[in-house]
């Protein structure tokens, strides 16, 4: 068997302490499957000192995370401090200057700085791998740039946060209003003090931004990623979305487009009415799911724990395995050079059908002035509900909408005057609804 890979891991966090557990209680099985042991010699902490339940006998311990690179014999350089900048950008940019591999499950960095990272990594012949990045426990990037190689990829779609569906999730089972749940997430540990980057669809979207340049060879874009989140869904839009036989959740979507605006690519995050017999409708609390479409492979769905200590572990060690076998494949699949500039598809001409909820005076001639407008704007009604609402005065009532398939611009626009008529009490809801 080869010498050992020596492994350094910057930041004693949830997936830090998770990977020393693993690579621990794996050694013997990593060793088969690397073709020689892997060790760690070092790790980089503020309070290296406090009991996590990993045993740090043999490995030296840093305060300073870049002292660590500086000084350590490792082959691998494992960042998990977290962070679009500062010290785990610094880590990542020491560690290839002194010839090191980089592993991090850090998507902030990579969608915001991942080109940059990318063609250093090139120049100084080193690997930047990112599995536990995007799904956690899900092997979606190695999915799509080996296992899927010999395809051309339509679209992607995933359940990429599992604090947003685990909130929709128990919205839904128990009938409870967002602020009402998010409190419960919060306290469970499954959303943060501060949830925005959860709830408001950032999260998803450096994910989202990732997944893109794997599936289509194209540069990270970040910026220009649609981005909606679910602090507007109530638990009035979840009872009518199962009337409806559907499901709403926060999805990730990337496809490359056909036809009108070929040679663009559409990215968005934002809550989806899906038909609740889809495989995506049926992945629940805290769990993340990507579904592929592929020209030869068809569709095809992973599914798997997105977050967790040992369920990321198992991710970022799946990455070290890979440089332990000489595994180098660029970053996004192809070098830096070769990712193409593609530009993002403005949102208002994305078309698609549309889930409308309107609180309105009951009264006559309302839906026959809403009507007009819809019809003005070329949008063709599917279906509606009207239900009282026992929360307000009895003139007022829900009607809830569904439309065929449309232009985003147009029932923006068709919106914005539904939204002027006396008549509607509060501004509209809009859900875009997706065929998945």
């Amino acid at each position: 068997m080869s010498d050992a890979l020596n492994i350094a891991i910057a930041g004693l966090g949830t997936v830090g302490t998770g990977t020393l557990q693993l690579l621990d209680r794996q050694a013997e099985l990593l060793a088969e499957r690397a073709g020689r042991p892997l060790r760690v010699v070092a790790v980089a902490d503020l309070d290296t000192g406090r009991d996590r339940g990993v045993v740090l006998k043999g490995i030296a311990c840093f305060d300073d995370a870049l002292k660590m690179v500086a000084e350590s014999d490792a082959h691998v350089v494992v960042e998990l401090i977290g962070g679009s900048d500062g010290i785990a950008r610094e880590v990542c940019e020491a560690a290839m200057a002194k010839g090191r591999h980089v592993v991090t499950a850090n998507k902030a960095l990579l969608a915001h700085h991942g080109m940059k990272l990318a063609a250093k990594a090139e120049i100084a012949g080193v690997a930047l791998a990112y599995e536990a990045a995007v799904a956690g426990s899900i092997p979606i990037i190695k999915a799509l740039r080996e296992g899927l190689a010999g395809n051309r990829i339509a679209r992607i779609t995933g359940i990429l946060n599992g604090t947003c569906n685990y909130i929709l999730s128990a919205m839904r089972e128990t009938g409870k209003e967002f602020d009402e749940v998010l409190a419960e997430a919060q306290a469970l540990g499954y959303a943060e003090a501060d949830p925005s980057f959860d709830v408001d669809g950032v999260d998803a979207a450096h994910k989202l931004a990732l997944l893109t340049a794997v599936a289509y060879g194209c540069a990270v874009n970040f910026d220009d990623i649609y981005r909606e989140g679910i602090r507007h869904i109530t638990s009035r839009d979840i009872a009518c979305a199962e009337e409806l036989g559907c499901r709403i959740k926060l999805l990730g979507i990337t496809r490359r487009l056909d036809g009108e605006g070929k040679g663009s690519v559409e990215q968005r995050v934002h809550p989806c009415l899906i038909p609740a017999g889809a495989p995506l409708a049926h992945v629940e609390g805290v769990l993340n799911a990507v579904a592929v479409e592929g020209d030869f492979v068809g569709p095809t769905m992973l599914e798997g724990a997105g977050a967790g200590s040992l369920p990321t572990a198992s991710a970022v060690v799946a990455d070290i395995v890979d440089m332990a076998r000489g595994l180098r494949i660029p970053a996004f699949g192809r070098p830096v050079a070769e990712l193409e500039d593609v530009p993002s598809a403005p949102m208002e001409n994305h078309r698609g059908a549309y889930y409308i909820r309107l609180s309105v005076a009951d009264k006559p001639g309302v839906i026959a002035d809403i009507s007009a407008i819809l019809r003005d704007g070329d949008i063709s009604m599917e279906s509606m509900l009207q239900h009282g609402r026992a929360d307000a005065p009895s003139c007022a009532v829900t009607v809830v909408m569904t439309t065929h398939e449309t232009r985003e611009a147009a029932m923006t626009e068709a919106l914005t005057k539904i939204a002027a008529i006396d008549s509607v009490e509060e501004p509209p809801v809009m859900i875009r609804m997706e065929a998945v």
